[in-house]
This record gives C-alpha cells, sequence and structure tokens, in this order.
C-alpha cells in the first residue's frame, strides 16, 4: 500500500483536478457511509477537524451523544477513476473517534486494530488476508430496478457466448488495477450469472479496506452495464450461493509463522493452534461471518459451501481447507465466510478465535479428507463432526455464550449487532413468506 503524506494528497488533488472528496466508513451492519466534501475542506479533513452525526448511523452512538471525529487514514487516498469530468472525485477511509480523541469503540475498523495489538503482544508482526468475495449480475428493468432475471447461463470458468458478464467483469478488473488492485484472478463462478475476482493478500485493515473498495466498484461499474450486482449469499434457490473465502496466515517479521517444513503437512504447531481455535469458536463466530437470514440458506449441504466444523488438507467440504502452496503462502482458508460480513468485524472474531488456540495450545482434531456431505449423521458424531448454525437465531445464542467472540467484538459492538440481528430474525420469522401460501393455501 502506498504511504501519503498531506502534502502529496493536496498534489495529487490539484494535478487529477479533484473536486470533491467521500470521507468513507462503516457501519456495524458493514455498510459504506460517507461523507462528501468539496476540495476547499480537505486541508480542514486532514486536520482530523471534520465532524458528522453519529446518531443517524446504525449502532452508533444515541442521539445525546451524537458528535464523532473523522479521522482519515492518509494511505487510503485514492481518486476514482470513473468520476472524469467537470472533476474527479476521491476517497479518504476515515477511523471514527470521540470528541475527546479516543478511537470510538463501535467503529469496526478501530475494533479490529484493537484485536490486531493482542496479535502483536503474542509477538506476530501480521496479520494477512487473502479474501475471495463472490456476487451475482442481474438485469435492472426499465426503471433501473434489479430484476431476478440473470444475464449470462455460463459456469465454472466458461467464456464468452455464454459467460456474457465478461465484459463487465473485465472493466470491473480494469477500473480496480488503476485504483491499485493487484489482480489474481477472474472468472466465471459455478452457477449461472456467479462471479469471483480474486485479489492478492494484504494486512487485515487493508484487505479489509479493499473488500469495502470492491464492493462499491463492483456496484458502480455493472449499474453502468445495464446490471445490478449483489453480494447476497443466496439470490437464488437451486444453485450455489456466494462465499467469501478468507486465506488467513500470521507473520512473524519475514517469516511465516503457519510453514514448519519438519512438521506434519508442514504446518507448524502455531498453525494447529490458530485452526483449533478457528474450530472451536466456529458455532459463535458464525452470527458475525455470516450475519444475514439468507446467509443460512447457502449453508447447506450440496452446493459447495461447509455447514460442518471440521478441516482437512485436501478436502472442500469442511469449515477450513489447507491450499496447497507452503513457504510464504502457507494459509488457513475458512470457507464459511460470506460477502454479506461486515470484514472488519469477521476479522476481528476470526483472529481472535485463532489467538484463543495459540494462547492456550488447543489441539485440532484429525483432518477429515472424506466428503462429509455424503456422510450420515451417526458417522459425522462418531467423527467429532459439529453442524454449523442452521439458522441466525441459533447462530446469535451460541455468540451470546461465547465470551471470547463477545470480547472480540467489544460490549457497545456486541450489544448493538445483536439487537439489530435479533430484530431482523423477528421481522424474518412473524413474515409470511410465498412458500407457505403455495403450500398451505388450497390444503387447509
Amino acid at each position: 500500500m502506498a504511504k501519503y503524506t498531506k502534502e502529496d494528497i493536496f498534489r495529487m488533488a490539484q494535478e487529477e483536478n479533484v473536486k470533491f472528496i467521500r470521507l468513507q466508513f462503516t457501519d456495524i451492519l458493514g455498510t459504506i457511509k460517507n461523507v462528501e466534501i468539496p476540495i476547499s475542506q480537505l486541508e480542514k479533513a486532514l486536520d482530523n477537524k471534520m465532524m458528522f452525526d453519529g446518531s443517524s448511523i446504525e449502532g452508533f452512538v444515541r442521539i445525546e451523544e451524537s458528535d464523532m471525529y473523522l479521522y482519515p487514514d492518509l494511505d487510503t487516498w485514492v481518486i476514482f477513476p470513473w468520476t472524469a469530468g467537470k472533476g474527479k472525485v476521491a476517497r479518504l477511509i476515515c477511523d471514527i473517534y470521540n470528541p475527546d480523541g479516543t478511537p470510538f469503540e463501535g467503529d469496526p475498523r478501530a475494533n479490529l486494530k484493537r484485536i490486531l495489538k493482542e496479535m502483536e503482544e503474542l509477538g506476530f508482526t501480521n496479520f494477512n488476508l487473502g479474501p475471495e468475495p463472490e456476487f451475482f449480475l442481474f438485469k435492472l428493468n426499465e426503471k433501473e430496478e434489479p430484476t431476478l432475471e440473470l444475464n449470462d447461463n455460463g459456469g465454472y470458468f466458461d467464456l464468452a457466448p455464454t459467460d456474457l458478464g465478461e465484459n463487465c467483469r473485465r472493466d470491473i478488473v480494469l477500473e480496480l488495477e488503476e485504483m491499485g488492485f493487484e489482480i489474481e484472478a477472474s472468472h466465471h463462478e459455478v452457477a449461472p450469472g456467479q462471479h469471483e475476482i480474486d485479489f492478492k493478500y494484504a494486512d487485515a485493515i487493508t484487505a479489509c479496506d479493499n473488500i469495502q473498495t470492491f464492493k462499491l466498484v463492483v456496484k458502480t461499474i455493472a449499474r453502468k452495464h445495464g446490471l445490478h450486482a449483489t453480494f447476497m449469499p443466496k439470490p437464488l434457490f437451486g444453485v450455489n450461493g456466494s462465499g467469501m473465502h478468507c486465506n488467513l496466515s500470521l507473520f512473524t517479521g519475514d517469516k511465516n509463522a503457519f510453514f514448519d517444513p519438519t512438521g506434519n503437512l508442514e504446518l507448524s504447531d502455531t498453525a494447529r493452534h490458530f485452526i483449533a481455535g478457528v474450530l472451536k469458536h466456529a458455532p459463535a463466530f458464525t452470527a458475525i461471518t455470516n450475519p444475514t437470514v439468507n446467509s443460512y440458506k447457502r449453508l447447506v449441504p450440496g452446493y459447495e459451501a461447509p455447514c460442518y466444523v471440521a478441516w482437512s488438507a485436501r478436502n472442500r467440504s469442511p469449515l477450513i481447507r489447507i491450499p496447497a502452496s507452503r513457504g510464504l503462502s502457507t494459509r488457513v482458508e475458512v470457507r464459511s465466510v460470506d460477502p454479506s460480513a461486515n470484514p472488519y468485524l469477521a476479522m476481528a472474531a476470526l483472529l481472535k478465535a485463532g489467538l484463543d488456540g495459540i494462547k492456550n495450545k488447543l489441539t485440532p482434531p484429525a483432518p477429515v479428507d472424506r466428503n462429509i456431505y455424503v456422510m450420515s449423521k451417526e458417522e459425522r458424531l462418531a467423527e467429532g463432526i459439529e453442524d454449523l448454525p442452521a439458522t441466525l437465531a441459533q447462530a446469535l445464542d451460541n455468540l451470546k455464550s461465547d465470551e471470547i467472540i463477545v470480547s472480540a467484538l467489544g460490549e457497545h459492538i456486541f450489544e448493538h449487532f445483536v439487537e439489530a440481528k435479533e430484530i431482523e430474525w423477528d421481522m424474518f420469522r412473524t413474515q409470511v413468506h410465498p412458500w407457505e401460501r403455495e403450500q398451505y393455501m388450497t390444503m387447509y
């Protein structure tokens, strides 16, 4: 990631004819928010003097304590390539601070930094994340509203003419590269209308920033193609849902702490403890990594999404897979995460779970190299394989009973997150759905 000074930003803004700056942050539910300012206010923003009303943001603060400050991270300066014309628009990602100059405990980005400090106290210098976000492209109608009509019938790694989203996907890649992303792969996914673009791993904060930027770019460029991009985990019944596999690794200096050439599978004890921690806390952190009612329509057998708590080096049905690469590329792939997750909260929870395994030297169970989908419940129980939560309500109950994952969120975020999600579940639970009318209207 580039390192910028205030002078660099002033110079680039002038050279590139930037007229507006979006001061961007993320609320507890993972929604990108921004305060847009004219270029005349840039100096004030860079001096951390830009205020906003926190009471209007989901899960931030009450009306009587609403004043919050935006502290821009200078290294997140990006000019949006598609805004050329009378004047370009740039972006700075911000941390949220209280009026007394302390970090706001309800800021998901600041919360992740808190857990990263715990990691550093254990002697690790970096927590790296390589995300693999998937999305669907649907056609817009004449009112520019999303439809359920897909724009292709392609399958995994298909090319045109079946992959009609290829041009849109290529334009997304070009825009991302112009913004400094290093794109590693771009391809059609398994389901019709489903796509994946993989970008190079980075430290956790940068990677989470990149995920949020990625979502914004994908949606913006898709609309220019008359399409709606959605990161909803399961928009269509009967096909694969969209995941966001997370490739995780811990580093000490320039050494990958997960790699040991003499260890079984060339994994270090640190890696095994980390895996054990993730497996132990999976039932609780699922509420954070899969935070919507719809998330649990994806976590069902038969569609490549994991629904069982297990790990393997060569099996894609468990929660955790260990990709074949070794050396600096040794990593743990957590396959349950979906793209509706707030990335900052998801990484805080996963890191906290892994660190708990390391601190307590937890031992993972034996890897499961069979296809878990075809195992009976009795066989799974015999192997000690636990199910992931089947509903958001079940996941929230698990979260509330796990002190480690609650502490990964902090009291403020935990309380507001659970409150919002219990309301979401209750709205879903009490709604009458079309399936019910199809089944029961004429039967009773």
